[in-house]
């Protein structure tokens, strides 16, 4: 069985790929809009990432008090 954590990082993988495979079909029709919503996509993604390892280290800081 996956762990959490791998589970996690298989989840964040295949996002990226989808994310990523997008793109470069929205790159090879042309399509502007599609670019967009993917580059959106992908900024929204690795906020999400900032934003948990930031909460990560509060937690871990919070813990040693």
């Amino acid at each position: 069985m996956l762990s959490n954590v791998g589970l996690n990082r298989l989840i964040i993988l295949g996002f990226m790929a989808m994310v990523g495979f997008a793109m470069a079909k929205s790159i090879q029709s042309g399509s502007s809009l599609g670019l967009v919503l993917c580059i959106t996509s992908l900024g929204a993604a690795v906020y999400f990432l900032y934003l948990l390892a930031k909460m990560k280290q509060e937690m871990e800081a919070e813990e040693n008090r």
